[in-house]
């Protein structure tokens, strides 16, 4: 009888054992054949909406705005590109961060019909190059975010080791794959015009652009280099824009 016993409690444990080891390869087995494209970022749900705020260091309006971008910069689901524009400057104060770039982007935009209440003005914020509203109106610009939130996008995949991103979408699409400079905070003591006296902040003011090529749909390698750095700039992102002006289909930061 103890005989019968020890030969059924060793049959049961190498039965048990078996089980064990078809149970763990069972679970790591996905893991062994998951793809690299399935480890890539999600289309929709990681790409972030852009949002440009078109500003000036002589609108008294602006200053709120401002404030505005430097709370959603720090969000996850947008990148933040402050444009300070030139045209104020005949108002008594030169803008000390404006660049002509800025100005003649936002009257392209104007021209597409993106620009609404009198067409240029400050403060203005456009998402994606697509839509634009009032820079202080936290509701409609969040309304513009949600409404990007919804587009499926081509994805951008940096590899940094490499030097290069890859970029990923429908093969009919057209865009321009763009490297942004921007310096992450400026802090400007105004001594006259509107906002006279008065010290203010800004949030990812642009610097300049670099042209890394044209994506012509697909999936497509484009060299970013080690050191991507544009002059007087210490953040950069990267967007893809139809054409000049056009709609940006998506972002990435670097």
């Amino acid at each position: 009888m103890t005989r019968k016993i020890i030969v059924f409690s060793l049959l049961a444990t190498v039965l048990l054992g078996v089980a064990g080891m078809l149970l763990v390869g069972g679970q790591s087995a996905p893991a062994a054949t998951t793809s690299a494209a399935e480890r890539l970022p999600a289309r929709s749900a990681t790409s972030p909406a852009v949002l440009e705020l078109f500003t000036s260091q002589g609108c008294s309006s602006c200053p709120p705005a401002d404030e505005l971008a430097t709370m959603l910069a720090v969000r996850r689901d947008v990148i933040v590109i402050s444009r300070p524009v030139t045209y104020w400057d005949r108002l008594g104060w030169r803008d000390t961060l404006a660049m002509p770039a800025n100005t003649a982007l936002q009257r392209a935009y104007a021209g597409r019909g993106l620009g609404g209440y009198n067409g240029v003005y400050t403060p203005q914020a456009v998402v994606d190059g697509r839509s634009g509203e009032v820079g202080s109106d936290r509701a409609e610009i969040e309304a513009m975010l949600r409404d990007a939130a919804r587009r499926t996008r081509p994805r951008l995949v940096l590899d940094r080791a490499g030097g290069t991103v890859t970029v990923e979408g429908a093969q009919n699409a057209r865009a321009q794959l763009l490297l942004i400079g921007m310096r992450a905070h400026e802090s400007v003591v105004i001594a006259r015009g509107e906002n006279g006296n008065r010290t203010l902040s800004y949030t990812n003011v642009y610097r300049g652009t670099r042209d890394l090529g044209a994506w012509r749909g697909g999936e497509q390698v484009f060299a970013l280099g080690r050191s991507p750095l544009i002059p007087g700039a210490d953040t950069h992102a990267l967007i893809l824009r139809e054409g000049e002006s056009g709609p940006i289909l998506a972002a990435a930061r670097l």
